[in-house]
């Protein structure tokens, strides 16, 4: 049985792709085809269901799937012990991420990461959708909302807090609350999709939904139309951070920390072979950021 027939195969059963799965590979998709049927007929049985958006594994592939893992991982492991070294990250590395975070935070840091791999080229989709990896063809992605698809793995690049902040002109005109409770009689801004907010207090969990004339499915959207007065708002560190430094956004409710497990996840399709490319970007964003990344202003 030919190893490489197995690679592609497992990316193949990552991507849904055949020509992807052998773009990452080096191979046309003439061969990655060819690559297929070879290990079907070593095999005597048919793997993947072939259509002309996507393929598919058929039961005994998706029977076979883990112990093609098994096997490539094994020799991975036996490459090691003798000191060989991994592949270089080579290929198009297709990214999706959150649009604000994405811009404010991916692209600047884009260059560096590129110069440290120069055999990769970025294909980046930045979108407040959530999209399927596998129908999209990604191999990697930025959340951060919880993980909920159970065919996806994901790991925690760094911390996402939330913080409650509104504009100097609108605190002077309407007050400050002082207790989560008085966010009901304030105007606030709202994330598509975010409407309650769970508050941490002296006498336990304190859940509100605040009212509000504004709202916006863009975070750097919400963020401005709190700066220019339209209300009070949460928002990421990561988004407001700038702002907050200047004075344009002045953090409330400070006593009463919202209860949020939100974090920065890169996300990946599941398989124990992890493209080059996907663990450089995962290893190299990891480390950019770090435990206590920039924009967390208590920490520097």
């Amino acid at each position: 049985m030919n190893v490489e027939h197995l690679k592609l195969f497992v990316r193949l059963a990552a991507t849904h792709n055949i020509s992807q799965a052998g773009q990452e590979l080096g191979l046309s998709p003439a061969v990655a085809s060819s690559y297929i049927s070879k290990l079907e007929s070593a095999l005597g049985v048919r793997l993947v269901h072939r259509t002309t958006r996507k393929v598919s594994l058929t039961e005994e592939g998706v029977a076979f799937l883990p112990h093609a893992e098994e096997v490539l991982e094994s020799i991975e492991i036996a490459r090691a012990s003798v000191g060989a070294g991994n592949r270089l990250p080579s290929g198009v590395l297709r990214v999706s991420a959150p649009a604000s975070f994405g811009r404010m935070h991916l692209i600047p840091a884009m260059q560096a990461f590129m110069d440290a791999h120069p055999g990769l080229k970025i294909d980046c989709r930045l979108s407040d959708s959530i999209i399927d990896l596998v129908e999209g063809g990604f191999d990697v992605a930025i959340r951060n909302a919880a993980l909920k698809d159970s065919t996806l793995v994901a790991r925690k690049l760094t911390s996402d807090t939330r913080i409650v902040c509104a504009s100097p002109s609108y605190l002077i005109k309407h007050g400050k609350p002082t207790h989560p409770t008085d966010l009901l009689e304030h105007d606030f801004v709202c994330l598509t999709g975010f409407e309650n907010w769970t508050f941490e207090t002296p006498d336990g969990p304190v859940s509100v939904k605040p009212r509000g004339e504004f709202k916006a499915d863009n975070g750097e959207a919400v963020r401005d139309a709190c700066v220019h007065g339209l209300g009070i708002t949460v928002s990421s560190a990561w988004c407001c951070y700038e702002y907050l430094e200047r004075g344009e956004l002045i953090p409330i409710l400070e006593d009463y920390p919202l209860i949020s497990e939100t974090a920065i996840w890169a996300v990946y399709p599941s398989s124990r072979l992890l493209a080059p490319k996907v663990r450089a970007f995962i290893d190299f964003f990891s480390d950019y950021f770090g435990s206590q990344p920039y924009w967390e202003l208590e920490k520097r």
